[in-house]
């Protein structure tokens, strides 16, 4: 009699259950069938090799919703012929913790076996329950294996993250989510081979678009276009997207039809309607959304779409986020919904965000230019002597502190990322950027010989 043997996994016994959800089914049992996190568990990869050689210890995996971390956590356990137990972070108390590794450290001295306590959303457990788990993690009595979508070094206490190592998993590409339909189309056992459906290449597009990065999300809008295709059919893009905009009226808490009313909030701040943003915020909160989650999307708000046109909305996204994480609920909700009210009321820009994509986009494809000389850092004798530093111009030294100097590489001389919008905070960038480069415009008309313009 095994220890845990009232939890089976899809398929130890051979057999599947053909009314589990698809996402359920096609769960992968093998990493052949794992997709999507080949940087990680690719063959011949270091924790590959670790999990081959049983020698993984406790882990957090972070990553966002569908990217495979129960999966992985499964497949571990199936590759080690370890326990494998899943545990609940919201309905689980500090004694039902301690009853189950209890009987994990015994089981442990009774078959040699390890046991393998899985924790989606470790986050949410509190830090009494996280104490709980070091002495027996200490011990080597369980391997912990937690899930989560938040960032561990905020919601994981110092001392079982020191005892614990953390691996980030990647969102899933379009193409991975694409394979993972592809296969479902086929597979006879677990899939919907049996039912010989195609789907147009479209209809594969927008459902590996529409998931998100989510492979759970996706098989979802895939099973469901299956069945109002029906047996012997093709699913297309048409059908797929009735689909998709009937689906997207739900919101599930647990992450897998929230991204439209998520999409709702950010495009109601982003046209500065305060009343339809509350709306939004109010549908999230009351389907249950992560709150730290909607602190998270507000303060890249701040950052994507009201930028340097108010720095100030980007520190009282900040405060929402921490003065929730100080009262939690439902008191710090409020600090929630001012931020809301704030940031769909302040100007917006996203002037700097696109110069930063700009910025980037000349980093990756023109590769490693060369640093000009005038700015080099000269510390040591032969770096002078090989001119380091030699015409660099010492801004303060000028009036109203501008110069002539050329900051760029040489290929990318004149270059212009950044043009403020004339709202808010960045109509004064504006104008200091109009003296600025109608100056240095000025010294190069003089000096026509010293410029290399390319301004794009």
């Amino acid at each position: 009699m095994e220890l845990f043997d009232e939890y089976k996994k899809p398929g130890e016994d051979g057999r599947y259950d053909i009314d589990a959800p698809l996402a359920d089914r096609m769960r992968p049992d093998s990493f052949n069938r794992f997709f999507g996190q080949e940087k990680l568990v690719g063959p011949g990869t270091p924790f590959r090799r670790s999990i081959e050689e049983d020698r993984v210890g406790s882990v957090i995996f972070w990553g966002p919703p569908g990217s495979g971390k129960t999966t992985l956590a499964e497949l571990i356990a199936r590759a080690t012929s370890g326990q494998f137990v899943p545990f609940s972070a919201v309905a689980s108390s500090i004694k039902d913790v301690k009853a189950v590794i209890s009987r994990a450290g015994n089981y442990r001295k009774l078959s040699g076996r390890k046991t393998y306590i899985f924790i989606d959303e470790i986050h949410r457990f509190n830090k009494a329950q996280q104490d709980a788990f070091l002495p027996y993690v200490e011990r080597g009595d369980i391997v912990l294996i937690g899930a989560t979508t938040e960032n561990p070094s905020f919601e994981v206490i110092s001392a079982l993250l020191s005892r614990v190592k953390v691996y980030t998993l990647d969102r899933l590409s379009e193409e991975t989510i694409a394979k993972i339909l592809h296969n479902t189309l086929t597979d006879t056992e677990r899939g919907l081979g049996c039912l010989k459906l195609s789907a147009d290449d479209r209809a594969i597009e927008f459902i590996s678009s529409a998931a998100d990065g989510d492979a759970r999300r996706a098989l979802n809008i895939l099973e469901a276009a299956a069945d109002d295709t029906g047996e012997g059919g093709t699913i297309t893009l048409d059908r797929v997207s009735e689909i998709y905009q009937k689906g997207a009226l739900l919101y599930d808490k647990a992450g897998e039809e929230h991204y439209n009313v998520i999409s709702a909030l950010h495009k109601s701040i982003r046209g500065g309607d305060p009343d339809a943003s509350l709306y939004w915020l109010a549908r999230m909160l009351t389907a249950g959304e992560d709150r730290l989650y909607i602190a998270r999307r507000l303060i890249r708000m701040a950052v994507e779409d009201i930028g340097l046109a108010d720095p100030n909305a980007l520190t009282v996204a900040l405060n929402g986020r921490d003065t929730y994480h100080f009262l939690g609920t439902p008191e710090g909700e409020q600090a929630l919904a001012q931020t809301v009210i704030y940031l769909a009321c302040a100007p917006k820009s996203n002037a700097a965000y696109i110069a930063f994509k700009k910025a980037m986009t000349d980093a990756e494809e023109k590769g490693s230019l060369p640093v000009p000389l005038w700015i080099r850092n000269a510390p040591t004798s032969l770096m002078k002597s090989l001119d380091y530093g030699k015409g660099y111009k010492y801004a303060h030294d000028y009036d109203d502190g501008l110069t002539d100097q050329e900051y760029f590489p040489e290929e990318l001389a004149g270059t212009v990322y950044y043009r403020p919008k004339k709202v808010g905070r960045e109509t004064r960038l504006d104008e200091y950027l109009d003296k600025y480069r109608q100056y240095r415009k000025d010294i190069m008309k003089k000096n026509p010989a010293d410029s290399k313009k390319h301004d794009r």
